[in-house]
């Protein structure tokens, strides 16, 4: 028995020894893994506090909080501003303006102090200068200017010092030249003029007196140079607006007729050359802008209405046929400019709020939340000028009038 006692004796400090370092190394697990729990935990909490909401993070980010201040985001806002650029040779208003394929942008005729203009002048936004281009075959005012596929450039009607205009003629950028081509059926002003996707370019509406709107449209085949007439719009109209949608099908709203301003809008389709009638515009307007968005929606915004100059604005949907208001414009307008962004957003320039003062404020919409934000003021106030979108990006208003009587040759950039 006490060598029994004895072996019991020489093995429990033993076992006890063994059962204290286990209880030991489960211990340091514990305390290691509340350790970890706390680092995880306290940063969440700070983040949560001085955030004030819930902050998604792993535990990379979570650890590297502990050595960091609360981190700012590292991208910085881009702000635009207005910036002079150069003159043009000529001051003009009522002009038109259009992008060549190189980048250019070609401005042409409109009024000045000393009549009707025939000149054309060329800008190169990598140079930032005007250089004069050949004349146009007859001055004109209040007429179109388009684009085409080939890259040339087509102006259609007007008015000139012998009348209202039935003419059209193309420039050609190679050569700084301007050539005659196919009359139109009808002479015309305050119309419309759109590329199709065939490439062809549809004339609507207008006047031919400045009292009695058109209502016959017809299209222009940039092949064969030759006018050809297509189906009569529903409502004649003058100082509308024409929109190609997404369908190739083109949307024309608004205008002034028979000393009436219209709600009405229509739906010309290209392929079969008849025109149908869509809801009505909720203002009725003219003098406004509209916009093709990138969601294939329509903007109209400003213009002019029975009850004055207006500041709302409402959006086309071609799927259901339906106008819808958005947000409101800071400035009622009307002979402003309004132009679709690379983001998406659509830029509003000046115009006039009375009819006669012109504005230097500008301001930009945004289909995703549809408010309009102010974009700061130009440096010259002007309406009845012309915006051009350049292939940077950038923003280029040309010309204009202060007040009907002072005319502009300035330029500037918004970038």
């Amino acid at each position: 028995p006490q060598s029994v006692n004895s072996d019991i004796g020489e093995t429990q400090p033993t076992q006890w020894t063994r059962s204290r370092v286990c209880i030991r190394s489960k211990l340091t697990w514990i305390i290691f893994i509340i350790v970890i729990i706390i680092i995880i935990t306290i940063p969440t909490a700070i983040i949560l506090t001085k955030k004030g909401h819930v902050v998604e993070t792993d535990l990379t980010t979570t650890i590297m909080m502990i050595t960091t201040a609360e981190p700012e985001s590292t991208t910085t806002a881009t702000t635009k501003v207005w910036i002079l650029t150069d003159s043009m040779s000529s001051a003009r208003f009522q002009h038109t303006a259009s992008i060549l394929t190189n980048g250019n942008v070609l401005v042409a005729g409109g009024l000045s102090n000393t009549g009707i203009l025939s000149s054309a002048e060329v800008y190169n936004p990598s140079t930032g200068f005007w250089t004069i281009t050949g004349n146009m075959n007859a001055e004109r005012v209040l007429y179109t200017q388009v684009t085409l596929k080939n890259g040339n450039v087509l102006v259609v009607g007007g008015v000139s010092n012998n009348g209202i205009l039935s003419s059209a003629e193309v420039y050609n950028p190679s050569t700084g030249f301007w050539t005659t081509t196919g009359t139109m059926n009808s002479a015309r002003f305050y119309h419309t003029a759109s590329m199709l996707t065939n490439g062809n370019v549809l004339v609507t509406g207008g006047t031919a007196d400045g009292n009695t709107a058109l209502s016959s449209a017809e299209v222009y085949n940039s092949s064969t140079r030759r006018w050809t007439t297509t189906g009569i719009m529903n409502t004649a109209r003058y100082h509308h607006t024409a929109s190609i949608l997404m369908n190739g099908n083109v949307l024309v709203a608004g205008g002034f007729s028979n000393n009436d301003i219209l709600s009405s809008a229509e739906v010309y389709n290209p392929s079969t050359g008849f025109w149908t009638i869509t809801s009505n515009i909720n203002t009725a307007r003219f003098h406004h802008t509209a916009s093709m968005l990138t969601n294939g929606n329509v903007l109209v915004a400003g213009g002019l209405s029975n009850n004055g100059i207006l500041s709302s604005a409402e959006m086309y949907n071609p799927y259901t046929g339906f106008w819808t208001t958005t947000g409101t414009m800071s400035t009622a307008r009307e002979y402003h400019t309004a132009s679709m962004l690379t983001n998406g957003n659509v830029l509003v320039t000046s115009g006039t709020a009375d009819g006669n003062t012109a504005l230097s404020s500008a301001e930009m919409y945004n289909p995703s939340t549809g408010l309009w934000t102010f974009t700061g003021f130009m440096n010259t106030s002007r309406y009845d000028h012309t915006a051009s979108i350049l292939t940077n990006g950038n923003v280029l208003v040309a010309g204009g009038t202060l007040d009907n009587s002072i005319i502009l040759s300035g330029a500037e950039v918004f970038g």
